[in-house]
């Protein structure tokens, strides 16, 4: 590689090795290892109830041998459907201790979105909570060719609570418990947690091995439904090891998992790298940051990766100056930009650098990361172990030299396999340069002279509501099942804490005309799309518009839109 392509070896720390020497092993086989290094350690913590490595690793056995008793069989994709909790990282475990494939799938999904999932992945098993299992149920009944699920899987919050009353600090705000601590019927089709586990079926022989399929994060796109992205043992084994490297991780290590498991951030870092490194993570299971600032203090946490919105939420706490946050060493985070006041207001009252990465669900999250010791406010990063990225013209794939802005384009060890049957989607999110293919990213930015990159706008049609990526024609689509709507356009609208938000520019039907607000459409969305997708504003207009051949002109509204003023 042309040293034009690497200006930040220059600044590479001493203690970082430039490429990783992988383990040969599959994921399961960390954990394989760290239940027998530290049986009595505990993996995780749930409201203030330890789970050692020893029982996190006879758990999903357990259920492993329970799946396969099911006819799960080496290859075959299995749907996990939850919030954070312990039992997420057992389901997923037990998959990969099966030989299966990890489908994780966000548990703000309604019925609606559901059966996409289940149909676009072949999954014939689900593994959800009791609070999601009528949603499971209603969507695979809805399928167009009847059920497909083989077994419905659902375990309770109170299967991993202490028992009686939690420590109050350990406890959630009153929602949040009511929700964990909530009755709820499962449907009569479905197997119980403890009868899984309780059920006695041992594991056939581990046979899967690196470059077997491991887990199928689906993503969204400028058109069509969801797409799965395929990553190995191999590809997520990359960031699993060298996220431990980068930021100063050990067993001595105790995380915070408050991001979504399911997302490739959480899924990657809470779910996967503490395990292999014999860390301590305490589960977050809904964003509470009351909770948060009592259980950095109460655990002593050292590692924390965050989206920026929750530094924000933080320190608008009432209670935040009484947080002890001396223990964090290493805030790492991406998904959303992170304002500059606010990283400075951290760097200057707890003197912590927040240490911004960047990566997507092709990427098993990051190809860039900040230095901890060598962190730029506001940016990407440098590219990570093995990785080599560039910046391109969109149009032509010509490189670009330092400063010009362009497409950031990546080729490493952590790039996925390619989108679940499509084979053209594929085609399209790969470039060739110097004989090598160099994923698209759709984000445009610039490098500066000593290789960290900047992100200055997007190529792909997206908005970014607070970390959560939400695809405008996803949302449109599920609009049009509106019997009132004629015609929608999703934009993004400037947000004060969010970043950005959501809102649909409507055309009604003449019949509804008059009879249908914008409260109406919004309450309608919500019924029927996961929470972060839904407009949290709506302008009729009589007319959307359109181009000579006929297409909608989004980006006429979208720029109309940033002229606007700012919402409150």
């Amino acid at each position: 590689m042309p040293d034009a392509h690497r200006p930040h070896h220059k600044i590479w720390p001493a203690r970082l090795p430039r490429d990783l020497v992988l383990p040969q092993t599959s994921l399961w086989f960390n954990l394989e290892v760290s239940a027998v290094r530290y049986p009595d350690k505990a993996a995780y913590r749930f409201v203030g109830r330890p789970l050692s490595f020893a029982q996190l690793h006879a758990q999903a056995l357990a259920l492993a041998g329970w799946l396969q008793a099911q006819g799960i069989e080496r290859g075959d994709r299995v749907i996990v459907f939850m919030q954070n909790c312990p039992q997420y990282v057992v389901a997923v475990q037990a998959i990969l201790r099966a030989d299966a494939v990890v489908v994780p799938v966000n548990p703000m999904n309604k019925a609606d979105e559901f059966g996409h999932y289940i149909v676009d992945s072949g999954a014939r098993v689900v593994i959800t909570t009791a609070d999601l299992a009528g949603i499971v149920a209603q969507a695979d009944a809805a399928l167009p060719d009847g059920p497909r699920l083989r077994r419905l899987l659902v375990t309770a919050f109170a299967d991993a609570l202490p028992e009686g009353e939690p420590d109050p600090a350990e406890r959630p705000a009153a929602p949040v418990w009511q929700w964990l601590t909530a009755e709820h019927a499962v449907p009569p089709q479905a197997t119980r947690w403890r009868d899984a586990l309780g059920a006695g079926h041992a594991p056939q022989p581990h046979r899967a091995g690196p470059d077997d399929l491991a887990v199928l994060p689906y993503t969204s796109g400028t058109t069509g439904l969801p797409k799965g992205c395929m990553h190995t043992h191999r590809t997520l084994m990359h960031n699993v090891v060298g996220g431990g490297l980068w930021g100063h991780g050990s067993a001595e290590s105790v995380s915070l998992a408050v991001v979504p498991m399911f997302h490739i951030t959480g899924f990657v870092y809470s779910v996967l790298a503490s395990v292999a490194s014999g860390a301590t993570a305490v589960i977050v299971p809904r964003w509470d940051r009351e909770l948060v600032g009592r259980l950095i203090s109460r655990h002593r946490v050292s590692h924390w990766t965050c989206i920026p919105t929750m530094i924000i939420d933080l320190f608008g706490s009432p209670h935040y100056a009484s947080f002890d946050l001396s223990s964090l060493r290493y805030v790492s985070g991406g998904g959303a930009a992170m304002p500059r006041a606010v990283a400075e207001r951290l760097q200057r009252e707890f003197g912590i650098t927040f240490a911004e990465g960047y990566g997507l669900t092709e990427t098993a999250a990051p190809t860039h990361a900040n230095l901890p010791e060598r962190a730029k406010l506001q940016c990407l990063g440098i590219p990570i172990f093995g990785t080599d990225s560039r910046i391109v013209d969109p149009d032509t794939g010509r490189e670009l030299p330092q400063g010009e802005t362009g497409e950031i384009v990546s080729h490493g060890p952590m790039i996925f396999k390619g989108y679940w049957g499509h084979p053209e989607a594929t085609k399209a999110a790969f470039i060739e340069l110097d004989g090598k293919p160099f994923f698209r990213t759709g984000d445009l930015g610039h490098m500066d002279d000593e290789g960290y990159f900047f992100i200055t706008d997007r190529l792909k049609r997206m908005i970014n509501a607070s970390g959560f990526k939400v695809w405008p024609a996803e949302v449109e689509a599920l609009l049009y099942r509106h019997p009132a709507v004629q015609e929608a356009c999703i934009i993004a609208a400037k947000d004060a804490y969010r970043g950005e938000t959501v809102k649909a520019v409507v055309v009604l039907r003449e019949s509804a005309r008059g009879s249908t607000s914008e409260q109406q459409i919004i309450d309608w969305s919500r019924e029927h799309m996961a929470a972060y997708k839904v407009p949290r504003l709506v302008q009729f207009v009589d007319a959307l518009p359109k181009s000579g051949s006929g297409k909608v002109m989004w980006r006429l509204l979208q720029e109309r839109e940033a002229q606007a003023p700012s919402e409150a």
